[in-house]
């Protein structure tokens, strides 16, 4: 029996002490940076120009079932959410990332192998020192880790940290697919109610002129009016039934782009009576700008880029340190493998390893300084993404309070249409006025028509942005209005 063998349980408490210790100081040091958030890079709250509104519910906190109340696209966005393909590729993304994460994380843990191994070989005899051949074995039953990097300087923690943070980013990046496809179907929606509303008017223009053209074709015929007059009567109708194939058109157009959104066939979508935008959306109020750094998933995204740029560069700091990896195994072996697990068969293996490139060409430079500027870029692209949804909420809230005054105005400009045309009858009916001067009032009253149609839906459009700049239902979805930093309980913690 070899004499280190007697020695066996005191080298087996040293090993274990050795790796006990490695385990409790591994990932005790990190080299990455302090945690930073670059100051706003926009003003602490909105342009004073701007009705941000002091009453309402902070778009965040407003689940889309409360603040999209009809029944029919509430059926559409569900419809949507489970068979859109940008949605989908955006959870698998999530799934990439997460599996991403669980194998870097593995690194951290030492990779537990057992093997077998058996063998015989025969020498000649002119190879020996005897000059007989020999026939020799060997057999190995062991269990033992490979290369396992104490990771002293948190090169290996970092890395996956990065990873976490890359895969917290992208579901923040699943969220913000999320809302957009919501503001994008709620848009989709209102856009076709659109122009129902207008093919309705449309149409009844249609009928309407069509029994006039009839009546003015018999008074040619019984010749108490002018051909000129019904040629200026079939203009009228022909203007109409153009607006309406070319409305019929873009509601085809319409719902061929809804059909994509939802992912599936949209069924049957019935003409509904005229929205009533005072009601059919709730009040939101914006808050302050810094409000959007916990409720927008964008700007969620972009931070959690950021910590992964941070955890970069402390793997790359770590790379210029010496790394230490130990390697050992602990079994029995024979060179007959029937003496196999025979008392004194025992064997291990301890091999500690430390290497430090001594040089690398400016590889390790090299690669921390792609860290620190691949760092700035995310820190450029936080602040950009913060801009950007400054801009966004501004350009709805500002587009919520001058459509308002525009819709205002158009209510006034129709009921003016309205009695214009009415005159303008009367007076052609009493020989005061030519045909001419109905003409234009009819043609204006419908365009007037039109417009109001559009400016309605225009303003509920700008409340749908709002809804979605504001980073509606983001909070109501996660339960509670935790940081950008935080880590989801349903995400495994690094520290």
């Amino acid at each position: 029996m070899p004499p280190a063998l007697p020695l066996f349980p005191e080298f087996r408490l040293r090993t274990f002490s050795l790796a006990l210790s490695a385990v409790i100081f591994t990932g005790c040091m990190s080299l990455a940076p302090a945690p930073y958030t670059p100051p706003l890079p926009v003003p602490e709250v909105w342009p004073d120009h701007i009705e941000s509104g002091t009453e309402g519910v902070r778009g965040g906190e407003l689940a889309w079932q409360a603040y999209f109340t009809d029944p029919l696209l509430q059926r559409l966005i569900k419809t949507a959410l489970e068979n859109n393909r940008d949605l989908r590729l955006a959870a698998l993304r999530v799934e990439e990332a997460s599996t991403a994460f669980r194998i870097q994380r593995s690194d951290r843990f030492p990779a537990v192998r057992v093997g077998a191994q058996g063998g015989s070989a025969r020498i000649p005899g002119d190879l020996n020192v005897s000059g007989r051949s020999q026939v020799g074995g060997e057999y190995r039953a062991e269990v033992g880790l490979s290369t396992w990097e104490l990771d002293l300087w948190g090169r290996v923690r970092n890395l996956e940290d990065a990873a976490l943070q890359r895969w917290l980013a992208s579901d923040a990046a699943r969220q913000a697919v999320h809302l957009a496809l919501i503001a994008q179907v709620a848009d989709g929606y209102l856009g076709l109610r659109e122009i129902d509303e207008r093919v309705a008017i449309a149409r009844q223009t249609v009928v309407t002129r069509e029994e006039s053209y009839r009546i003015f074709r018999r008074r040619v015929e019984v010749g108490s009016t002018s051909k000129l007059d019904l040629i200026q009567v079939q203009t009228l109708l022909n203007q109409a039934q153009t607006l309406l194939t070319r409305l019929k058109q873009a509601r085809d157009t319409q719902l061929h782009a809804l059909a994509l959104l939802v992912g599936a066939d949209p069924g049957s979508l019935p003409a509904k009576a005229p929205f009533d935008e005072t009601t059919v959306l709730a009040e939101l109020r914006a808050g302050l700008p810094s409000e959007l750094l916990v409720s927008r998933p964008d700007i969620i995204s972009a931070e959690h880029k950021l910590r992964a740029g941070d955890a970069n560069i402390g793997a790359a700091r770590a790379a210029f340190f010496p790394r230490i990896a130990l390697t050992g195994s602990l079994g029995t072996a024979s060179s007959d493998l029937n003496g196999l697990f025979d008392s004194g068969s025992r064997a291990w293996i301890f091999m500690p390893t430390l290497s430090l490139p001594i040089f690398d060409g400016g590889r390790r430079r090299a690669n921390l300084e792609l860290s620190e500027v691949r760092r700035d870029i995310a820190v450029a692209g936080y602040e950009k993404t913060i801009q950007t949804a400054f801009r966004e909420v501004a350009d709805a809230l500002s587009a919520k309070y001058w459509l308002a005054e525009q819709l205002t105005i158009q209510r006034a400009n129709l009921e003016a249409q309205n009695e214009r045309a009415r005159l303008a009858q009367l007076r052609y009916d009493n020989g005061s006025a030519a045909f001419l001067e109905v003409l234009d009032a009819q043609r204006d009253l419908l365009d007037t028509e039109q417009q109001l149609i559009q400016a309605r839906r225009a303003l509920l459009s700008s409340q749908v942005a709002l809804y979605a700049a504001l980073g509606g239902g983001t909070l109501a979805a996660t339960g509670q209005a935790q940081d950008a930093t935080s880590t989801p309980a349903s995400i495994p913690s690094t520290r």
